[in-house]
């Protein structure tokens, strides 16, 4: 029953996956964030695209093609929050 030393390199990585592991609940939770900023970020250009919709189509001269292209942003927009919001659901599924 002889206590044999490890190398250097081999106690530098297993600090290493020690420390790793150690920091994937923080990986993890800051990942999360950054989905719910992403989520956020759509919703405020959401919030805007309906104001700016709403100022186009109460002009005295309606311009159709500009609030077709709002329209169409907001559209975008709204299918990059689904996006976003079922991939938030399917990385982090515990809340």
């Amino acid at each position: 029953m002889a206590f044999k030393l490890k190398t250097f390199k081999e106690l530098v990585s297993l600090t290493k996956e020690k420390l790793d592991e150690a920091l994937i609940p923080l990986r993890v939770e800051a990942a999360k964030n950054r989905a719910q900023g992403e989520v956020i970020k759509l919703k405020e250009k959401m919030i805007g695209l309906e104001a700016r919709i709403n100022e186009a189509c109460a002009k005295k001269d309606i311009d159709f093609n500009t609030v077709g292209d709002l329209m169409d942003e907001y559209d975008l927009t709204e299918r990059r929050l689904k996006q976003i919001e079922g991939l938030v659901a399917a990385l982090f599924p515990e809340g």
